[in-house]
């Protein structure tokens, strides 16, 4: 019975890791879309996709979290990191539209840093 609670547990944290995960890369590769927003007609194009799948990744994170704690019996501080995270990811969002690069800017560098914090911590 301890053996099933562990690989349950184990399996919530892997999805926990690769949501973190597939959240750093799309925060990098949003890095790299602004680059090429400065020097490629088809920059705002890709950070406007990888935006929206950027969010994705910040709410699977979130049901990583819920589900690596709920039914794996983990601890409930990765849902308040994740659900932190999808606030940050809301602001980002907004602030992008409004074009407010002073705010957008580096709370995407920060949004990068923490989510590679979370993946180093995993």
């Amino acid at each position: 019975m301890a053996t099933q609670a562990t690989a349950r547990t184990e399996r919530g944290f892997s999805f926990l890791r690769t949501a973190i995960a597939l959240q750093t890369l799309t925060l990098f590769l949003q890095a790299v879309s602004a680059g090429l927003l400065l020097t490629s007609s088809s920059g705002a194009t890709l950070h406007d996709v990888g935006a929206r799948v950027m969010y994705g990744a910040s709410m699977l994170y979130v049901l990583a979290a819920v589900l690596a704690w709920k039914p794996g019996g983990g601890s409930l501080r990765p849902v308040w990191h994740a659900s932190g995270f999808l606030a940050l990811a809301s602001v980002q969002v907004v602030v992008g539209i409004a074009h407010v690069p002073a705010v957008h800017v580096p709370l995407g560098v920060l949004m990068f840093g923490l989510s590679a914090l979370a993946l180093a911590r995993r």
